[in-house]
């Protein structure tokens, strides 16, 4: 099995039309060029604690078999301190992984493998390096130069791109887990620990993204209105992100996924410039950004 064979179509969508963008390549390979990539490497490297077998071993343990399952190297493994319970992916040539301490308090041992397999969901998808240019585009870069000028509308594509990726990191944590299990994260992301949460009824959540939709949709004003909103936004509306994925769990492709071997073929060849593993349908090289 592929990645293309879960993931969401909204997601793959959005990436045709990110990867038709003119200059989108030569913007990913500028950003690439200004050491963007080490410098993250290094401040999280020098403020944030490597997680190992030797070092705090209990949270570490949840993510080499989620790697197997997945068919993907290891990523290094970060917890920073931080009472805000969150988690993100980072890195191009050197991926890696970082937990907040708010989050490893906060979610039980299943919720906290959903998430590092929600974060390794985004490596087996190859959605790293996308989230790392959106992520320094929406900060601003000066070093752009003119490549700056088409920052703007590249940075809405990117954003909106990047919401419709977690929902395929979403199906992947799916797999690993369950997608009640990815639900209940939200629900302890959304309205706090499990002593409040745990009672929450996942599907009636749900359905305040279907109101929500009506709002959405109730005229040409009100759908301006929410586009403002959630255009500047890099993850989908945690009610939305429940429907999917619980949508999904009722499927015949999840069941067959969910009820076969978790494997993962490897690509189809390999990128003349980096030599990183690389797929037929690609416009352009999702590890370097050369064009192929």
């Amino acid at each position: 099995m592929k990645p293309s064979d879960f993931i969401h179509p909204e997601d793959a969508a959005a990436l045709r039309q990110m990867e038709s963008i003119p200059g989108f390549a030569a913007l990913v390979k500028k950003i690439l060029s200004i050491g963007i990539e080490t410098l993250q490497y290094g401040v999280n490297m020098a403020s944030s604690i490597r997680l190992s077998e030797k070092q705090l071993p209990d949270i570490y343990r949840h993510l080499p078999p989620i790697c197997e399952k997945m068919g993907i190297a290891e990523p290094e493994f970060y917890l920073q301190m931080d009472p805000v319970p969150n988690a993100w992916t980072m890195g191009d040539t050197r991926i890696y992984i970082t937990v907040t301490s708010g989050l490893v308090e906060m979610m039980n041992d299943e919720e906290l493998e959903a998430i590092i397999a929600h974060e390794c969901g985004h490596i087996m998808c190859r959605h790293v390096l996308y989230h790392t240019v959106a992520q320094w585009i929406s900060a601003g870069i000066a070093s752009l130069g003119v490549l700056g000028k088409l920052a703007a509308p590249m940075e809405f594509a990117l954003l909106y791109w990047s919401r419709k990726s977690e929902l395929s990191a979403d199906r992947a944590a799916s797999i690993i887990t369950s997608p009640q299990v990815v639900a209940s994260t939200m629900a302890r992301l959304s309205g706090g620990p499990k002593s409040i949460t745990s009672q929450i009824d996942l599907r009636e959540w749900a359905t305040q993204a279907d109101e929500y939709d009506k709002i959405q949709n109730s005229g040409l004003w009100n759908k301006t209105l929410q586009l403002a909103v959630i255009a500047g936004l890099s993850h989908p509306f945690s009610a939305v992100r429940v429907r999917e994925i619980l949508k999904w769990g009722d499927s015949d492709q999840y069941n067959i996924i969910k009820n076969g071997n978790f494997l993962i073929e490897p690509a189809e060849g390999t990128c003349p410039h980096c030599g990183n593993p690389i797929d037929s349908d690609w416009k352009f090289c999702r590890n370097c950004g050369h064009q192929l």
